[in-house]
């Protein structure tokens, strides 16, 4: 009987591992996923207003993204910002994404997990 005990702990702590193995793989392909939205001219566009490492003619309206994590520790505020930064800031010339729907909360999510590799 302890057998039969035994096997649904071992499932669940192999259903964990299998979870934590595919986590960094989901991250990486989050990450990369964000950058190419933040790249992509036609979607997130960051790099019109902004200089972001890797990106190739940037504006300089807005402010150089870099070292975002340590100046955003919750992502939770960069995921407001890019939802709709006029709620904070109403003079922002940041547009508002996720309220006029030009991005998705996933897209949104994805930008601000590669923004916090910078």
């Amino acid at each position: 009987m302890t057998a039969f005990r035994r096997k649904p702990a071992l499932l669940l702590a192999l259903a964990a591992l299998i979870g934590f193995a595919a986590s960094p793989a989901q991250a990486q392909s989050a990450v990369a996923e964000g950058q190419k939205l933040a790249f992509d001219r036609g979607k997130g566009n960051c790099l019109t207003c902004h200089v972001i490492k890797g990106g190739d003619l940037p504006g300089t309206i807005g402010p150089e993204l870099k070292n975002l994590k340590a100046k955003y520790p919750d992502r939770n505020e960069l995921v407001a910002i890019l939802f709709d930064e006029t709620k904070r800031n109403p003079q922002t010339m940041m547009p508002p994404f996720g309220r006029n729907r030009l991005l998705t909360d996933q897209e949104i999510s994805a930008i601000v997990d590669f923004l916090q590799t910078l």
